[in-house]
């Protein structure tokens, strides 16, 4: 270990050559492989029932080292790409899991790829080495894992090419994974993405070094052609604002106080900066891997591998994760989002969150703050939880504790055990744990703020992130035996629009809501002329979530507006007066907070 307490210190890159029967490892493609050597890096330690393993699947152009360091280090790679999630108290908190990172099939730092020395001709393969796909890659990945004796991992993870991957295993070998974990990545790459791939394999080909792939040995390597590649790769990993900020479209110029060096006069910022990510790629990586990887990442495409995407997420047995970036381009939120739906509407549990980063599609790498948690919320904690782990979890469920609604013990009575649950505005998912608790219930909640998916994730739920403000449209009709509106109805801003998709997607739904309408609430407006902030009356008006103040009758009225059938009403009041007044029958006088169970009227 290393001085750094949040490090795993030193590590050594292994190499294990796989066992295979006779005629290799078949390719998706109809080829195959003689014999496949996978370099693979871990960290943490493997318990004795070896049931927590985390897999990291890199994305196009990493490796095996994602955390710690080498001794030596490696002059082109010293740094270990996501140094920043992997460790002791990290996302991936290696005092608790114990983590596999292998080079993916047909790359060149360490696993077989077209450089490794072809064993029936004894040279590199070049031109030879056949098409790869995603599926042949996790293929690998799982052989790995046996020779290495595990049998099924707690999770996989992977963002981007990574992120394929992972979306591959889940279908592919449901029965070897627990959870996936997938980021900024999607089901297939847009025509866009696509564009920008070709345009790079056409400067490797185009270089006169490349010499049709088997430039090995020759002294040469098309050089020119791939750090061309790199730089029009690496233009869709970073967002437009990021490219603003840091380039802009200064120049350098001789005039600078600096020395700048004469290939640099007079060229744009952005464009020295691309020059110098693709000489710096040249170093590290191969031609021939970068246009098998690519191919493979570009052909990927779920529904047309499977028939369509229901029928491929039918075999989905592992929870899972889709993390969206907000500023991402090469894979854009609303393909994250297309995952999760169709991953939802398999009836697979899935957990939707929009991370809002400004680099990019790069943003998993290095804006990883929120990532974290949201990653270390949604891993299963096999065994015994780290004690620093328990004591947030219990500080954070003790706050949770002081935020209990009277409306939340009611409602947990009016749902059926085993029924499908949506609740939409969960919050920190208090009702959500209630109804797991008293009901067996496993509900899904719907929020839009970060902070709130994160606390729900870390409790065990599955979460969409997303403004009930502009629909549900990644959910079917009838998903849900009820959807819930808990104290939420009067802070959106389309209380009739949340109202009516509720029962779209939903046989009942149940709302409840503070009535403005409450004879405390009449007398202080009378009174003192101002409007009651809620009918606690803890905030200032200008303070209070509510943006629509209503009262019970109002609601009553959009009801029969909207051929809404009201089949049940539970009227909460806090003083015996209230009391009173609802047991004589005046609901909207002496009710404080409303509960109405709703369906669609015949």
């Amino acid at each position: 270990m290393t001085e750094e307490s949040d490090s795993v210190g030193i590590v050594k890159t292994e190499v294990v050559c796989l066992d295979f029967p006779e005629g290799g490892f078949r390719l998706d493609d109809g080829g195959s492989l003689p014999e496949i050597e996978v370099a693979y890096e871990t960290y943490g330690t493997l318990t004795e029932a070896k049931d927590n393993v985390v897999y990291i699947c890199h994305a196009l152009t990493g490796n095996a080292h994602a955390a710690g360091r080498h001794d030596p280090p490696d002059p082109e790679e010293p740094d270990a790409w996501w140094e920043e999630m992997v460790g002791p108290g990290k996302g991936i908190d290696t005092n608790h899991y114990f983590v596999i990172c292998a080079n993916i099939l047909g790359g060149c730092k360490g696993t077989t790829g077209p450089s490794s020395i072809n064993p029936v001709t004894g040279s590199p393969y070049g031109s030879a080495f056949p098409n790869v796909s995603a599926g042949d890659i996790v293929g690998v990945h799982v052989q790995l894992l046996k020779q290495l004796k595990i049998d099924r991992v707690a999770a996989a993870v992977g963002g981007s090419f990574g992120g394929m991957q992972v979306i591959e295993w889940v279908i592919r070998f449901p029965d070897t994974i627990d959870h996936g974990i997938v980021i900024a990545a999607a089901v297939c790459l847009s025509a866009q993405g696509i564009a920008f791939d070709i345009v790079g394999r056409a400067a490797i080909m185009s270089d006169p070094d490349w010499k049709g792939g088997d430039y090995y040995g020759s002294g040469s390597a098309p050089d020119r052609g791939l750090a061309l590649a790199r730089s029009v790769g690496h233009i869709t990993y970073l967002s437009r604002e990021i490219m603003a900020d840091k380039f802009g479209r200064e120049k350098w110029h001789a005039g600078q106080a600096e020395v700048v060096p004469e290939s640099r006069v007079d060229k744009f910022h952005v464009e020295t900066y691309l020059e110098h990510q693709g000489e710096k790629f040249t170093r590290r990586f191969d031609a021939n891997s970068y246009l098998h990887i690519t191919r493979a990442m570009d052909e990927y495409d779920v529904a047309s591998q499977y028939g369509d995407l229901e029928t491929a997420f039918e075999r989905v047995q592992a929870k899972v994760l889709i993390v969206a970036v907000s500023s991402d381009w090469l894979f854009p939120p609303e393909q994250s989002e297309e995952l999760a739906n169709a991953l939802l509407a398999a009836r697979t549990r899935v957990s939707y969150c929009l991370l809002n980063a400004p680099h990019g599609h790069d943003a998993f790498l290095v804006d990883v703050e929120y990532l974290s948690e949201v990653i270390r919320g949604f891993l299963p904690w096999v065994g015994r939880i780290p004690q620093s782990r328990r004591m947030v979890l219990k500080n954070k469920s003790q706050s949770d504790e002081s935020d209990d609604r009277r409306d939340l013990h009611k409602i947990s009575h009016l749902i059926e055990p085993g029924s499908r649950v949506l609740d939409l505005g969960c919050g920190n998912g208090e009702l959500l744990t209630r109804l797991a608790e008293d009901s067996a219930v496993k509900g899904v909640g719907v929020d839009i703020d970060i902070h709130h998916v994160i606390r729900v994730i870390e409790r065990g739920h599955d979460i969409f992130q997303a403004d009930i403000d502009s629909g549900l449209s990644m959910i079917p009709d009838g998903a849900y035996d009820y959807a819930i509106l808990s104290e939420t109805l009067q802070t959106v801003r389309k209380p009739h629009l949340v109202l009516n998709e509720m029962l779209r997607v939903a046989k009942e739904g149940l709302v409840s809501f503070p009535n403005f309408g409450y004879w405390r609430n009449r007398l202080r407006l009378s009174v003192s002329g101002r409007i009651p902030a809620s009918s606690s009356d803890a905030e200032q008006w200008y303070e209070t979530e509510n943006i629509h103040l209503f009262t019970y009758k109002d609601f009553i009225s959009l009801c029969r507006q909207d051929n809404i059938k009201v089949v049940d009403t539970v009227c909460l009041t806090s003083g015996i007066l209230g009391r009173i007044f609802v047991a004589a029958g005046f609901r909207n006088l002496g009710a404080d907070l409303v509960l109405l169970r709703v369906t669609r009227a015949s």
